[in-house]
């Protein structure tokens, strides 16, 4: 019980100031990312629904379906239990897109679905989390003590993701030429400054990584690898070609820790095992997703080489 009371005591030092900047960085990333996207992306995408149901598929029905499974036979810490839930629930990262570009995937489908995603998740989020984490005895206590509001979170996932794509979208409808030059700036830009966002929140709390990593480390790394895989061999068992196959097992694995995080603060009250896998999460797919996008890259690259010899 006092390991209990110590993980659900554990603060992550992460102001309301800092929040504000995360949801603004979150939602001009979206932003950034729908000012290259039209509306012939999503004709392309549904002229090709296999594509979309194995995308659908593997991010929003079987991941959650896994993890829920996993934690079942892991039976880890509740609040810990509720953060991969609450991971799993999430739609892709952004950095997706840059990783399948990097990996020698589908580019142009990576963003596409990132698009499509974060429209059903405004739906599917709040869904998946309620329902899988209300089919698990110790996370439904947890859920029935912070009275999760179904609409509130549809509202926040709306307005931090929802909007800015839908207004990127529009810009680029109408004004192809600026959206075009401000996606150059906007869309590198917006990435760093989430990524030092992450790492200035990771140093800000060194000391509670330091002292209670440990308990987080192999569900985090477990749970994301197992992610890429479900998403890699889910494409592969629909046929798709390795391009998509990459695409899809991006788009699985590199979920939005940072949306997971802001949710966690905006419902949770920062409740200590769920923003420290989250946190974490954040921090680990980066880096998971650029080792996994350098190695597929440099592979692709060497048999284009082979090729070009030939």
């Amino acid at each position: 019980m006092k390991n209990q009371i110590d993980i659900d005591a554990i603060k992550i030092n992460f102001d309301e100031s800092g929040l504000w900047v995360l949801n603004i960085a979150i939602a001009i990333i979206m932003f950034g990312v729908a000012l290259g996207i039209t509306i012939d992306d999503f004709k392309h995408l549904f002229k090709n629904p296999k594509i979309v149901f194995v995308g659908v598929l593997s991010q929003f029905i079987l991941l959650p379906a896994f993890t829920f499974l996993a934690i079942l036979m892991i039976e880890p810490h509740p609040s810990f239990a509720l953060g991969m839930m609450m991971i799993a629930a999430c739609p892709g990262g952004n950095v997706s897109n840059f990783f399948s570009k990097m990996a020698g995937g589908n580019a142009a489908l990576s963003v596409s679905l990132t698009a499509f995603a974060t429209l059903i998740c405004i739906v599917m989020t709040p869904f998946n989390l309620q329902f899988w984490g209300s089919l698990y005895e110790p996370t439904n206590k947890i859920l029935k003590t912070v009275s999760l509001n179904p609409y509130d979170l549809f509202k926040l996932v709306s307005l931090i993701l929802g909007i800015p794509l839908i207004l990127g979208m529009i810009i680029k409808h109408y004004h192809s030429e600026m959206a075009g030059k401000i996606e150059k700036v906007l869309k590198p830009l917006s990435m760093l400054v989430f990524i030092a966002l992450i790492f200035i929140a990771f140093s800000q709390n060194l000391d509670v990584f330091v002292n209670h990593i440990h308990h987080v480390l192999f569900l985090v790394i477990f749970h994301n690898i197992f992610a890429f895989f479900l998403g890699f061999y889910t494409a592969k068992a629909f046929k798709l070609n390795k391009q998509d196959r990459k695409t899809i097992a991006m788009e699985t694995g590199i979920q939005n820790g940072g949306l997971g995080l802001l949710l966690i603060f905006g419902f949770f009250e920062g409740l200590g095992g769920m923003a420290l896998l989250a946190a974490f999460w954040g921090i680990w797919d980066v880096f998971s997703g650029m080792a996994l996008a350098t190695y597929w890259g440099s592979k692709a690259k060497n048999k284009l080489v082979k090729i070009i010899n030939l």
